[in-house]
């Protein structure tokens, strides 16, 4: 499986960004497609999970602002509104590959997100 995200840049505080990630391979066995992110100097932090059933799952801190989805196992989005300085960070896309009980995980190269105040 290979990930391959788009969509960072930088934005206005307040303001909206949209992250996808394409998913290319052996994309069958992709289980939990998922968001991480990683500021400066702090250890990357999951931010948002799509399970293969449907079920979303957020961290507090983006509740009700970020909204993840995704088109069976080939693309998963990250929509991003009110934005603030805190959400800057590098985002990573995340794949879990599920094979004969194991997971393979596969991460995207990571795409800049900066917010300005």
């Amino acid at each position: 499986v290979q990930l391959v995200e788009s969509g960072g840049g930088l934005v206005q505080a307040g303001g909206s960004l949209r992250l996808s990630c394409a998913a290319s391979g052996d994309t069958i066995c992709i289980s939990a497609m998922e968001w991480y992110r990683q500021a400066p100097g702090k250890e990357r932090e999951l931010v948002a999970t799509a399970t293969r059933g449907g079920a979303t799952i957020y961290v507090d801190s983006v509740k009700g602002r970020f909204t993840i989805s995704r088109d069976n196992n080939k693309m998963v989005y990250l929509q991003m509104n009110s934005l603030k300085p805190e959400d800057t960070a590098v985002y990573y896309c995340y794949a879990g590959c599920v094979k004969n009980g194991l997971v393979y995980p596969t991460w995207g190269q990571g795409t800049q997100v900066t917010v300005s105040s």
